[in-house]
């Protein structure tokens, strides 16, 4: 069994920042080998992709609408994913979920999902 666990969600101004983490674990699961994405979902609308980490040589894929300024990073040594969120504006509110598979911008690449972490970007 695989278990991602998502922290570091909360509220903050518009223009402020956050760090969220993703810590992976599970008897026979590799994270090294192991591509990583995060995805969010705002009320009322469908979960949508945010960035992709691939596990060899960290390539990177970002939604237009966080380029510039979300950074995705990952510590394989202690199974674990990073987003920084910076210049955070209302349209970010969302819950931020964190997905393990294969490396891509669609739900189903992906195999193992968090229990997702809120964001709220107050005005």
């Amino acid at each position: 069994q695989v278990q991602l666990v998502e922290s570091g969600g909360g509220l903050v101004q518009a223009g402020g920042s956050l760090r969220l983490s993703c810590t992976a674990s599970g008897r026979t699961f590799r994270f090294s080998s192991t591509s990583m994405g995060w995805f969010r979902q705002a009320p009322g609308r469908e979960r949508e992709f945010v960035v992709a980490i691939h596990w060899f040589g960290g390539r990177t894929d970002y939604a237009d609408s966080v380029k510039g300024r979300f950074t995705v990073s990952r510590d394989n040594a202690k199974n674990t994913v990073y987003l920084q969120l910076n210049s955070l504006n209302v349209e970010d509110t969302a819950v931020y979920y964190c997905a393990a598979g294969s490396y891509g911008m669609r739900r189903d690449l992906y195999d193992y999902w968090g229990q997702g972490t809120q964001v709220t970007v107050s005005s």
